[in-house]
């Protein structure tokens, strides 16, 4: 009965449906799902190179069909989705994962959703795809540490709507504003709900710092934020998520952009990413209390490969217009507790040891939550251009690779501050400290020295590099931020062009 309550409650609909964990569907579950819903279509679902999801349709017209589909999946042009993938060679399948099932929330004609793997002409999973790569680097992960890796993403957008000039907010103080001063909370709130629907696992949402007026449009920063979860499905969820908030908005005749800067002066949009270690079912980022030396050998890592990982997590200009000096962006190579400074932060994690449920609520009896498991640590960097399985992967990759250094608690120790490093005062603590990349150039300068790291084990293959490293290397933009300093107007049409990254 606990678990038929807990499933009944699932707001994917064939979970609750079949009341069996997404993890445990089979095909029969499938059809069985289709059948009872009077399902007519099924969709495949995959991401491109351009980080954005692909969509094959498929009418059912009889049951023998709908088997042989979901048995054999479909072949698609792999070179027209990839550019690592040549012309005469370009053939791939695409099978679903039957994890990945959700009713599609948008469509008039009742529709089942799943995402595919990649296959190539040998029936083998492609290892230059992206959920691969991924798949990948979370096995080598565990190979080396015995522990699971688990991420979860901040996913920041902004909302576009005309100005109505009814209840104005005040320019860059959204933060966590409710109605009516925040017109976009319904909007978030209809996109938590289908993002659900889809099996996404959110923690919560709210408002964002950034909202301003720009030629009679509103522009209202909002936050959607999920749980820790394995890295793959990790990446999963923030795609449809993604996908979800581009359609409702489209649907309700709004826009939005996860751009990481759309003006000048005002807040962009990150995507921090959170992390944590997990060995049977218990949070390893802890030891009595304090940041555990495994914790602290994952940050190492981060600290050794932070120039790099922004060719995974920052892909367009724009990117490095958010990542500028004395701004809460990061911009060195550094982690400290709290601090929205440094490049890692190790966030608020329930560690003091007080019951603050009941010191609110005195009549209730003491809590036996085991507050432990939401500790996690922070990357600041990457923003919505990110190719979200390159990220997971890259971040996955560097946090092994802490594990692999001799020296890495000591990189830990000479890498943490606990000051604002943007104070005067501590000008000479800052420039002891690494620096992110500038330009998309750079970043791609910084992930030719460490490749090796990357494709170590076979995690990334030469190709998926080389054509990363090719892509940022065609946006020409060496010296762009300098040559752009103080040229609103030019900097706007840059804007413009990457207004729909990722």
């Amino acid at each position: 009965m606990d678990n038929y309550n807990q499933l009944a409650m699932n707001a994917n609909k064939v979970v609750a449906f079949l009341q069996k964990p997404q993890s445990d569907f089979t095909r029969d579950d499938i059809i069985r799902y289709i059948e009872a819903h009077d399902i007519q279509m099924v969709n495949f679902m995959y991401p491109g190179g351009d980080g954005k999801l692909k969509t094959l349709n498929f009418v059912i017209t009889d049951r023998l069909y709908l088997e042989t589909i979901l048995t054999c999946g479909e072949r698609v042009d792999g070179s027209s989705l990839f550019s690592f993938v040549e012309a005469d060679s370009s053939d791939l399948y695409v099978m679903p994962r039957y994890a990945t099932a959700f009713q599609d929330p948008f469509a008039e004609i009742p529709t089942l959703c799943m995402l595919c793997s990649f296959f190539d002409k040998d029936g083998k999973l492609l290892d230059s795809a992206p959920e691969q790569t991924l798949a990948k680097a979370s096995r080598a992960f565990t190979k080396v540490t015995g522990m699971e890796f688990q991420a979860m993403g901040e996913l920041e957008y902004y909302v576009i709507f005309d100005d109505d000039g009814y209840f104005p907010a005040i320019d860059q103080h959204g933060y966590h504003e409710s109605a009516p001063y925040a017109k976009a909370n319904e909007f978030r709130a209809k996109c938590m709900l289908y993002i659900a629907q889809t099996g996404g696992q959110i923690k919560y949402g709210h408002s964002e710092v950034g909202n301003f007026v720009l030629d009679g449009k509103v522009y209202e920063q909002n936050e959607i934020e999920f749980l820790p979860v394995r890295a793959e499905w990790a990446a999963d969820q923030l795609m449809l998520a993604k996908w979800v908030i581009r359609n409702l908005a489209y649907q309700m005749g709004l826009n939005v952009t996860f751009a990481p800067k759309i003006t000048t002066g005002k807040a962009g949009s990150g995507l921090h990413i959170h992390m944590r270690l997990m060995k049977d079912g218990r949070n390893m980022m802890l030891n009595g209390g304090q940041l555990s030396d495994d914790a602290r050998r994952m940050i190492a890592g981060m600290m050794v490969l932070a120039p790099s990982i922004t060719a995974f997590g920052n892909k367009n200009p724009m990117s490095y217009f958010r990542l500028v000096p004395h701004q809460e962006a990061p911009t060195n190579v550094c982690w400290g507790d709290r601090n929205r400074s440094v490049l890692v932060r190790v966030p608020l994690g329930w560690t003091a040891g007080k019951d603050m449920c009941r010191i609110v609520n005195p009549k209730e009896v003491e809590s036996n939550v085991d507050t432990t498991l939401k500790q996690t640590v922070e990357m600041r960097s990457p923003d919505g251009s990110a190719d979200l399985y390159q990220l997971m992967a890259g971040l996955c990759v560097a946090c092994r690779h802490g594990f692999e250094m001799e020296n890495a608690l000591e990189v830990a120790a000479q890498t943490y501050v606990n000051v604002n490093i943007h104070d005067k005062a501590n000008e000479q603590r800052l420039a002891q400290l690494a620096q992110l990349p500038d330009s998309c150039a750079a970043s791609a300068d910084c992930l030719e020295k460490q490749r090796e790291y990357y494709e170590r084990d076979g995690v990334f293959s030469k190709a998926m590099i080389d054509s990363i490293i090719r892509q940022l290397r065609a946006f020409n933009d060496r010296s762009l931020r300098s040559d752009l300093k103080g040229c609103d107007e030019d900097i706007q049409r840059l804007v413009n062009q990457y207004f729909h990254c990722g």
